[in-house]
């Protein structure tokens, strides 16, 4: 199953992958994120395998994330017509997913950021899960950029927003 999302973020893109490549922000906007810690490499560096637990109400998700593509490695400085990289696989039970994030630059102080994400499932469960409700998957993607553009354009926190 594949996927694509998109979100404009009124920010120049310089800065919003800075704020994207830190990992200290990953709670302010990654809901339901408990857990995100580097096996080997270091956070956000091609290579780089981090152990990943999220929690959706009664259901924990663990995974192994491994960093496949960031591009260009240095933050600072980037030429306007740089296409910026991030990509990374994750494998958990029942699942591999690949997410790669496309960042443009729209105008000077406006960023594109667009996510193609491919799903494959590997027991019943989640193939049923897959197969059914296929928009869950790209609706729970397209929140946590709509949560991450909250916070870089206003500070807003997913651990302490109202529901």
């Amino acid at each position: 199953m594949k996927t694509t999302n998109s979100i404009e973020i009124a920010l120049p893109r310089e800065r919003v992958v800075q704020l994207l490549a830190d990992p200290a922000n990953l709670p302010m906007w990654l809901r339901g994120m408990v857990l995100h810690e580097p096996l080997s490499g270091m956070h956000g560096q091609v290579g780089t395998k981090s152990r990943v637990v999220m929690q959706s109400g009664n259901q924990t998700f663990e995974g192994t994330e491994t960093i496949t593509r960031r591009e260009p490695a240095d933050l600072h400085g980037i030429p306007r017509e740089t296409v910026v990289h991030f990509d990374r696989e994750l494998v958990g039970q029942g699942m591999w997913s690949d997410v790669r994030d496309r960042l443009t630059e729209a105008t000077p102080e406006t960023t594109l950021w667009v996510q193609d994400s491919e799903y494959r499932f590997s027991n019943l469960l989640m193939r049923l899960v897959g197969l059914l409700m296929p928009g869950v998957f790209r609706k729970q993607s397209q929140q946590h950029m709509e949560d991450f553009k909250a916070f870089a354009e206003q500070g807003k926190d997913v651990r302490t927003a109202k529901p």
